[in-house]
């Protein structure tokens, strides 16, 4: 509900148009801003709702004093205005944005014979800038062609009409090395300069069959006046828009002046990527990160870095291809979801960059601060499984028999969301006969918990039982009899569909197949089936000695030990001569290990 009187007459007062919104405090800054189509509905949800479960909207609103708004005529026109707000007064409850690169352009400057050149400064001097360029890699990609293809001018002299005809000008070492065609004396006329500056800006925006055509134009021209020294020319520079342009090239170059975005997020930051395409080329590609401050859902994010970033690379694209349906109302602006063929190729191929950026981000987190890396997943788990205190502390129990003999248990630890090999346990059953799982996991669930009762040992924070409702049931058999239920976490994860079970809820609960926490809950229950193997398999082993070659007559375990040292298993001692076996045992030994298994049917 409204804290005062006069928050609550701010509220009545608010219209039902669209707008954007501003939260003040009581020093007068700006702690957040928003956009809504409809200002009445949107402010007041703040209010009238009960935030408790979302702490940072509570401690939002409880610092709310005073509320502005501004009238827009469309809810695209409060997006705009919101993303400008924002960026000017960086108010501590809206997401950040971690950009803070000043980023490249391509000028051709506004004079007679214009120059080409990169600049991360933009005069506003009537010049042409193209950009900005995310990856300088690309933007000199593109001007190694331009150079290879045209001879421009790169002197600062004032080319006016008058200089030059008064021969104010020499030809400098760049006409001698065939970089310049010389326009300073007159020896290239201006209307073909600015056809070579026509090429170029086709090129830089990705046109580039235009500017192919009028090359093969002028190589038939040339070919038809005998003039094969300046066709090859023309011939070669084709061959090298062509190859620049099968590098480039990634889907059917029949989609034209598209734009692609793409995110992916976890609780405190999301990533967006953008790819500009132009005739089946990416020509500009992008990740932008976001700092959440609230809970804001990747639709919200998505339309506010579709604004930002089409806003920074001066896009005019009428397409937008997006992974889901934007709220927004974009006029003029198509937004494709789509299903199948070249423009789902590209959607995938945005998702796998965001993903690769994402990845990369973590990865150096992890190098540079590993705690902050762990704090933040298991901040994740704390979310995902319910629990109340972060599961730095993990114990998984895993159990298994081979028909019916020999059961075993292993138990595997996991800290900080790392193994301590240290702490794994194994467990021969002893109080269950045949083959119960269910029975099994019951007692190892009570000798274990039973002991670090007993001698005062640390709790796990999370005990994950591998196996489905039954097994979890079992588990929790020996957690109320020792009175632990509501003491320590428990779960039970089954391995078909990987569904998590928590106890008294027969609805399981599905992770995201690339949540990190399932991957932790996967890594410490794949550790602890390979933990419980490899005792199980020695075990197995060891049955097989005494209950094979130990009850032959006169052969002790001493001498089996003896056997399997020399022929490695028993299968290698059944096939063994009786001269082999008198080697290592003496002949009378030998003789009732050859009886022996005569005798076996």
């Amino acid at each position: 509900m409204p804290k005062s009187e006069f928050i609550q007459n701010l509220l009545k007062a608010l219209p039902h148009n669209p707008g954007v919104y501003q939260y003040y405090d009581v020093e007068g800054k700006i702690i957040y801003v928003g956009k809504a189509k409809n200002l009445k509905k949107r402010v007041s949800s703040y209010f009238n709702k009960d935030q408790s479960e979302n702490g940072k909207t509570s401690i939002l609103v409880k610092k709310i004093v005073d509320i502005k708004f501004i009238l827009v005529d469309t809810e695209l026109d409060a997006l705009l205005l919101e993303n400008n707000l924002i960026k000017k007064y960086q108010p501590r409850y809206n997401i950040a944005l971690k950009d803070d690169k000043t980023y490249p352009w391509i000028c051709i400057k506004n004079e007679r014979f214009p120059r080409v050149f990169t600049t991360r400064n933009i005069v506003k001097d009537g010049s042409a800038y193209f950009g900005p360029y995310a990856s300088v890699k690309i933007m000199h990609t593109v001007l190694d062609l331009v150079k290879q293809l045209f001879k421009l001018r790169n002197c600062n002299l004032n080319l006016t009409e008058q200089n030059i005809q008064a021969e104010k000008f020499k030809v400098c070492l760049e006409y001698h090395i065939g970089n310049c065609k010389a326009p300073c004396i007159a020896n290239e006329t201006e209307e073909e300069y600015n056809q070579t500056i026509y090429n170029i800006k086709e090129i830089i925006k990705g046109n580039i069959s235009n500017v192919s055509k009028h090359l093969k134009t002028l190589l038939n021209e040339h070919i038809g006046k005998m003039e094969f020294e300046k066709a090859h020319i023309i011939k070669e520079k084709i061959d090298a828009l062509e190859k620049f342009q099968s590098k480039s090239t990634v889907v059917s170059p029949t989609i034209t002046n598209v734009d692609v975005f793409s995110i992916t997020s976890d609780e405190k930051t999301a990533y967006v990527n953008f790819l500009k395409v132009v005739n089946g080329s990416i020509i500009q590609g992008h990740t932008i990160e976001l700092k959440k401050k609230l809970d804001e859902s990747n639709q919200e994010l998505l339309a506010l870095s579709i604004v930002e970033l089409r806003e920074r690379f001066h896009s005019d694209a009428k397409e937008v291809i997006v992974p889901f349906e934007i709220d927004t109302e974009f006029p003029g602006i198509d937004f494709v979801i789509p299903q199948r063929g070249d423009k789902k190729h590209l959607l995938e191929l945005s998702e796998r960059n965001v993903e690769y950026y994402k990845r990369e981000k973590i990865k150096q987190e992890s190098l540079v601060d590993p705690e902050r890396h762990t704090k933040r997943i298991l901040e994740q788990m704390k979310k995902d499984l319910r629990l109340t205190e972060e599961p730095r502390h993990i114990e998984c129990f895993d159990n298994s028999n081979f028909q019916g003999a020999y059961p075993v248990a292993a138990m595997t630890v996991f800290k900080d969301c790392k193994p301590s090999k240290k702490d794994y346990r194994h467990f021969n059953i002893k109080t269950v006969e045949g083959p119960d799982d269910f029975a099994s996991m019951e007692e190892i669930i009570y000798r274990r918990y039973k002991r670090v009762q007993e001698e005062n040992q640390s709790m796990p924070q999370l005990i994950v039982i591998d196996g489905g409702k039954g097994q979890l049931s079992a588990a929790l058999e020996s957690i109320d009899k020792l009175g632990l239920r509501g003491k320590v976490a428990i779960i039970g994860i089954a391995k078909k569909l990987e569904e998590i079970y928590f106890p008294e809820d027969s609805i399981p609960l599905y992770l995201d197949k690339r949540s990190e926490s399932l991957k932790i809950i996967q890594q410490i229950r794949d550790e602890a089936h390979r933990f419980g193997i490899t005792h199980h398999r020695n075990k197995r082993d060891k049955g097989t000695l005494k209950t094979e070659l130990t009850e032959i007559k006169g052969i002790s375990d001493t001498t089996a030990q003896k056997l399997l040292t020399h022929f490695k298993s028993v299968k290698q001692v059944k096939l063994a001569t009786e001269i082999e076996l008198a080697v290592i045992i003496g002949k009378a030994k030998a003789k009732s290990v050859i009886e022996y298994y005569k005798s076996q049917p």
